[in-house]
């Protein structure tokens, strides 16, 4: 009868090889994890393995081991750019060691990430990564009862291993900048006060401005949302008061594109008539007909860091949190050529 990949089994492989089934799962364990470096002898198991027809079944692996050699990653929507791009280097980082990776979209709901919390860790995976942690939900606390391994990608937690930029520090470098430009009157759009990138890039600009002798009252302040609507929003707000803003300082890129359309309706030019200022430095800052200055946040490598510590938590190794320092990248929305 001819053998199909349903019925190639681990025991088929071992006895065409004449080795132990433990030997042929290690040693194919050890050429997905990095076959550039494997033994020759992994190497003709693996050949052996795949004319053979075998296909591994990782839903039967962890059934038997309760493991799967997977991580769940949860996100608030994966067409955001910076999160796309940390999942990217999580996915890459992960499956360098031997590990596969499953995403999914919670739209920032707190019920919903309850819901593919259960989900992911209903495949067995080893851990989980959160780029939505929600500083409002308990669903954290309660994992960590439970002793499920987890870390952060891009939000912080308190009490929880995280992987993010040091947005306190972003937020200062803003305020800094604005201050020396001569800027008094300073409008900031920031995210909801769930969200701690929201929390310390507003936190660490007005502890700039305050330090520089300016004040930021509070209709200046406007808690918005991280999309091009919520910058729209408050820009509408901030240029309706009786003496508007004359630098606003959006806590998310695209945001700041929100603000830019407002100032186009408005025949305002960024730079020479309010200055704009962004967070994120995604590509298109630098292509747009007045470049945005923001904050560059190294979003690939925040992505390996969480990656790596997860990896570290899950083989019982020592992890720390880290916060990578950030850069202010100055452009034309805020200093005129």
């Amino acid at each position: 009868m001819k053998r199909t990949s349903a019925n190639v089994t681990l025991k088929t492989v071992a006895e065409a090889a004449g080795v132990h089934i433990s030997t042929v799962s290690r040693a194919l364990r050890r050429v997905a994890a990095d076959p550039g470096s494997a033994a020759e002898s992994d190497l003709r198991l693996s050949r052996l393995a795949q004319e053979l027809g075998y296909v591994p079944n990782p839903n039967a692996a962890s059934l038997t081991t309760k493991k799967s050699t997977a991580f769940g990653v949860l996100v608030p929507h994966l067409t955001d750019i910076v999160l796309s791009a940390m999942y990217d280097a999580i996915e890459d980082t992960a499956n360098r060691a031997g590990y596969e990776t499953f995403v999914a979209n919670t739209h920032d709901d707190a019920a919903r990430q309850r819901r593919r919390i259960d989900l992911l860790l209903g495949r067995n995976v080893d851990g989980l990564i959160f780029g939505d942690a929600r500083l409002d939900s308990a669903n954290l606390d309660e994992l960590a009862r439970r002793g499920v391994a987890f870390v952060l990608v891009s939000r912080r937690y308190p009490g929880a291993l995280s992987a993010t930029c040091d947005d306190r520090l972003g937020g200062r470098l803003v305020g800094e900048h604005l201050a020396r430009l001569g800027h008094t009157r300073v409008g900031i759009i920031s995210g909801p006060r769930w969200a701690s990138t929201g929390i310390d890039r507003l936190e660490g600009c007005i502890a700039a401005l305050d330090e520089a002798g300016i004040d930021v009252p509070a209709p200046y302040v406007r808690e918005e949302g991280f999309d091009p609507a919520a910058g729209r929003r408050g820009a509408e707000a901030l240029l309706s008061l009786p003496e508007p803003p004359t630098a606003i300082f959006a806590a998310n890129d695209f945001s700041a594109i929100g603000v830019l359309g407002v100032l186009r309706e408005r025949s305002l030019q960024p730079g020479r008539d309010i200055a704009v200022v962004g967070y994120n430095d995604i590509s298109i800052c630098s292509e747009l007909t007045v470049p945005l200055t923001t904050v560059h946040s190294p979003h690939r490598e925040i992505g390996v860091h969480a990656a790596e510590m997860l990896l570290a938590v899950t083989h019982g190794l020592p992890a720390s949190s880290v916060a990578l320092t950030p850069r202010l990248v100055v452009r034309q929305s805020t200093v005129p050529a």
